[in-house]
């Protein structure tokens, strides 16, 4: 009776008065102009000197930032919000009026995010989500500049004034943890591709600001005082040192990656059904999935992790915005153990922890695998006829480096294509379709064969012709589409009727009338 009570109450309660964001945000926005100060500075202690182009230029972005800050200001001066008796509402603007709402039974996500310099001065930014796919800003409302108290208390009222419009209670027994950072798995952090990529992205980046800048790097005493005493080396040893640096400095940027993205990093449940993400060292994030939105979860396991015999995981729900912002919201772990994963999966979905294994998977056709390592081979011909058709203007040497490169490709790529057959699978298990594709990265998805709303068939003339197709599960969680790949016409139309009894059927009974007709 008390709980009924409860819901009631809160169900009726009245309108919050208009709030504001807080008046710290100017600092925020004053504080941004340090940046183009520090560039003068670090420029001129680099290269020793200015000129006309870099006052130009910094003055520009001063310029720019003051701008910038005075919108804030106005922002700060016109912005009000309020949670009403059955909607949230926005209120900004001055020359030019915006109110927006939403109500709050259409709320889908309520996700806190919080920068360095917010968190210096106590804000954060609470984004308030309906789930749509459409990324248009009429379905979210941003309050970009509250104190983090005030955050913290305006999500648990939504919520909880959602789920009371919804008649829903909260368990409290099923509230905790499900999963929280385990430092040991910073050794997963160097195992990723983007670290040794960040390296000559950011070196590119800097390069070429400077070039904006009319600053020569190759013109500092530092890179003069390098080339003096290095310049005379073997080319083989400068290289090997540059990559080993290279290297080096992307393991660094990785390992830093995966401290700044998942220090803190905890998977909760909540109250009204929720699961919530929260993470991150400079940047704080906090991100809530609906547990009845969770149509499944996709287990990823790209090359470096698997060595190591681990992966992350993703949901696959609905709810979370359109398909950018679903995989910047989706990640439940960090990359971590391959059977901390598989647990973790086991607890939001309350179901076997074999749901994700890819052992005891039906198998594709040998023609699948045909088709792979056939791909292997057109594309080592493709990439060696580069330096081997150079060679007819360049000379014999180039000749020999293409031959060398397709010789050294052929073996490599197809026992890509080998370990990407080997890798195809899928079955029905319980309330779940599970399927597995991938060749640089392994994924495994188990998805809720209720939340399947069509299937979607497509065949090239080459699948055609190996009599093969890829059968994908339309949804409207996730990636949208989920696609089991290279199955022979039987398997395929089998599988669909099995996953989701009745739904492919009229067409197939269709199709034999439209071919009498023609």
């Amino acid at each position: 009776m008390s709980g009924e009570t409860t819901v009631r109450r809160a169900a009726h309660a009245a309108p919050s008065e208009w709030g504001r964001l807080n008046s710290r945000l100017l600092l925020v926005n004053l504080a941004i102009l340090v940046a183009p100060v520090a560039m003068f500075l670090a420029t001129y202690l680099v290269a020793g000197k200015t000129n006309l182009q870099i006052l130009i230029t910094l003055g520009s972005v001063f310029l720019t930032f003051l701008v910038i800050s005075g919108i804030g200001l106005m922002r700060l001066m016109t912005t009000r919000y309020r949670v009403g008796e059955d909607m949230v509402e926005l209120q900004s603007g001055l020359l030019f009026r915006s109110r927006r709402s939403i109500p709050l039974d259409r709320i889908r996500s309520v996700d806190l995010t919080a920068n360095p310099l917010h968190r210096l001065f106590g804000l954060t930014t609470l984004t308030i989500g309906t789930g749509e796919q459409s990324s248009s800003a009429g379905q979210r409302l941003t309050l970009d500049g509250i104190s983090a108290a005030d955050a913290a208390e305006l999500r648990r009222q939504l919520i909880e004034r959602r789920d009371a419009g919804r008649g829903l209670g909260a368990a409290a027994e099923d509230d905790g943890p499900i999963s929280e950072l385990d430092w040991s798995w910073l050794r997963y952090g160097p195992l990723s591709v983007w670290g040794v990529g960040g390296v000559f992205i950011a070196a590119a980046s800097v390069y070429r600001t400077l070039h904006e800048l009319k600053v020569d790097p190759l013109e500092w005493g530092v890179v003069k005082d390098l080339e003096h005493r290095f310049g005379s080396v073997p080319l083989w040893y400068g290289v090997l040192v540059a990559l080993a640096v290279v290297v080096v400095l992307g393991v660094a940027g990785s390992t830093g990656a995966f401290i700044e993205s998942w220090s803190g990093y905890r998977l909760e449940r909540e109250d009204g059904g929720m699961f919530r993400v929260r993470r991150g060292l400079f940047v704080t994030r906090s991100v809530s999935i609906e547990r009845r939105r969770l149509r499944g979860v996709e287990l990823v396991e790209p090359i470096p992790l698997r060595w190591a015999k681990a992966a992350r995981l993703n949901a696959v729900a609905s709810g979370l915005g359109n398909l950018e912002d679903n995989r910047r919201r989706r990640a439940l772990t960090p990359p971590v153990p391959r059977a901390e994963a598989r647990r973790v999966a086991t607890e939001v979905l309350g179901e076997h922890p074999a749901l994700t294994v890819r052992d005891g998977l039906l198998g594709h056709p040998r023609a699948a695998l045909r088709r792979r390592v056939n791909q292997a081979l057109i594309w080592s011909v493709l990439i060696a006829a580069v330096p081997f058709g150079l060679g007819v203007w360049l000379g014999p040497a180039w000749v020999t480096v293409g031959c060398v490169t397709g010789a050294v490709l052929v073996p490599v790529l197809v026992a890509f294509a080998v370990n990407a057959y080997r890798t195809l699978g899928h079955g029905i298990r319980g309330g779940y379709l599970v399927t597995s594709a991938g060749t640089f990265a392994h994924r495994t998805v188990a998805l809720q064969r209720e939340g399947i709303i069509g299937w979607k068939i497509t065949r090239t003339p080459f699948q055609r012709r190996a009599g093969l197709l890829t059968l994908g599960a339309t949804t409207a969680a996730g990636e949208g589409v989920y696609k089991v790949r290279d199955v022979s016409t039987g398997q395929g139309i089998a599988l669909a009727e099995d996953a989701v009894p009745q739904l492919l059927l009229p067409f197939l009974e269709r199709a034999p009338r439209s071919a009498r007709r023609g």
